[in-house]
């Protein structure tokens, strides 16, 4: 499986993009910075996008995304709560900001598939098996397992207290750290994670799986990012275990 982290931040600037993933060219997970990133052709590759909720910064470019498939006669799967499509077709996409791309059937551009936790959904040779975060607004997280049984597990924004660690096994933890521990009230209540909230999670992961994934960090907040790599580091010596923070343009091979 190869990951390309799109978007590693939660502000845009010129050298941000907006939290998005790719999975092996074909699977895009939210869309903060997905059409920025990549050609026409690019995204007419992608046979599917997962959204775990419906704050803007994770669904910008979806409008964008299906305009272009729209003019290319062509058409791509969204898969996400009613939450998420309520969002999209009441205000982003509504007729009066941008065409009603969702509602138009039978021959739209988007195809959308509602999705509950703790269930499992097949786009081509992936698996995808949906978990819930813990954040202000209802979120899913995304446990994805390629044909050759790699495992990707992506929280979305999330704060601590996740209740599915036993329920999955990835190879790769892909999840948020927005701020510094000076933030710890800020992430509690907004439902974020700081690197000491984050060091929490990982130890209730390894007791509950008996190992530690590759973690990789993304939605940062950018002008806290050289305090939030001090803490990671403090974090790191403590569990004596590798967490890399993500960047626009990383590329990871399971």
């Amino acid at each position: 499986m190869i990951v390309k982290v799109l978007g590693a931040h939660n502000c845009e600037t010129r050298d941000t993009r907006l939290t998005s993933l790719l999975l092996n060219d074909t699977i895009a997970i939210d869309a903060g910075g997905l059409t920025s990133s990549l050609s026409t052709g690019e995204q007419l590759k992608l046979k599917a996008v997962l959204l775990t909720h419906q704050h803007y910064d994770h669904i910008r470019d979806i409008p964008s995304l299906l305009m272009n498939f729209y003019l290319h006669n062509s058409s791509i799967d969204i898969y996400s709560s009613q939450e998420v499509y309520h969002s999209l077709s009441g205000y982003l996409m509504n007729g009066e900001i941008y065409p009603e791309f969702l509602k138009r059937k039978p021959a739209g551009p988007a195809n959308f598939i509602a999705v509950e936790p703790y269930h499992a959904y097949n786009i081509g040779s992936h698996t995808i098996f949906t978990v819930p975060s813990n954040h202000s607004v209802p979120t899913l997280g995304f446990q994805v397992t390629s044909a050759d049984g790699k495992k990707m597990l992506y929280t979305g924004d999330t704060g601590p207290g996740l209740v599915f660690w036993q329920q999955v096994s990835p190879h790769l933890l892909i999840t948020e750290v927005i701020a510094s521990n000076r933030y710890n009230s800020f992430a509690l209540e907004k439902g974020h994670l700081t690197p000491s909230l984050l060091e929490g999670e990982l130890k209730v992961f390894r007791e509950a799986n008996g190992y530690l994934p590759q973690v990789v960090l993304v939605h940062l907040y950018s002008d806290l990012e050289d305090e939030i790599k001090a803490e990671i580091d403090d974090v790191v010596r403590d569990l004596q275990h590798p967490i890399e923070i993500g960047y626009e343009g990383m590329e990871i091979n399971l």
